[in-house]
């Protein structure tokens, strides 16, 4: 159990949110404005992490000495490629296409800032989507709106519940958060 300083979260994610209150960590949120780039040829399971240091660095000024700062990027890769957040209701049709009756990655690189040391890792899960029917998307999209999301799509709402028949690692890290190798590192802060 954590018992330290709250832990300042550079992220607006509420899934993030959700899985530190979960987990009973008491935590701020400070949202970091950096921007989300990497450099061009970085291998694929580096960037979250990347992407992740971005963030903590870009609030790391905002703390006092002795307080945590901790921030997760999560990318969603099929086909060695990224698939990012759909820009419209279109692309997040398209991109569930592209994920329907495949096994595709969802991967967190985790930033935890503590007394000017710094701990990163990254955890990845498989998931596997059955063969979706095109009204099956069309609902979800319509219904649930995942145009902040990831790979357009958030496992704990109906097209998970429905459309994934199987995860291969941790369901809380395609959520965003590895909450349990989180809560297990902060706790041996």
């Amino acid at each position: 159990m954590y018992v330290g300083k709250p832990v300042i979260l550079a992220s607006q994610s509420p899934r993030r949110r959700q899985l530190l209150e979960q987990a009973g960590i008491p935590f701020q949120v400070k949202v970091s404005d950096a921007e989300e780039t990497f450099p061009a040829g970085m291998p694929i399971p580096e960037i979250p992490v990347h992407i992740a240091r971005q963030k903590a660095l870009a609030v790391a000024h905002l703390y006092e000495a002795g307080e945590v700062v901790l921030a997760a990027d999560t990318v969603v890769v099929l086909d060695d490629t990224i698939i990012g957040k759909p820009t419209d209701r279109a692309d997040a049709i398209r991109i569930l296409g592209a994920l329907s009756g495949k096994i595709h990655q969802v991967i967190t690189g985790v930033v935890i800032l503590h007394e000017g040391k710094e701990e990163a890792f990254s955890q990845t899960t498989e998931v596997h989507f059955k063969p979706l029917e095109p009204e099956q998307i069309a609902y979800y999209v319509d219904h649930y709106q995942p145009f902040d999301k990831a790979g357009a799509y958030a496992i704990q709402e109906w097209i998970g519940a429905i459309g994934i028949d199987r995860i291969n690692g941790c369901f809380y890290n395609v959520m965003g958060l590895p909450i349990s190798q989180v809560a297990e590192r902060l706790s041996r802060l």
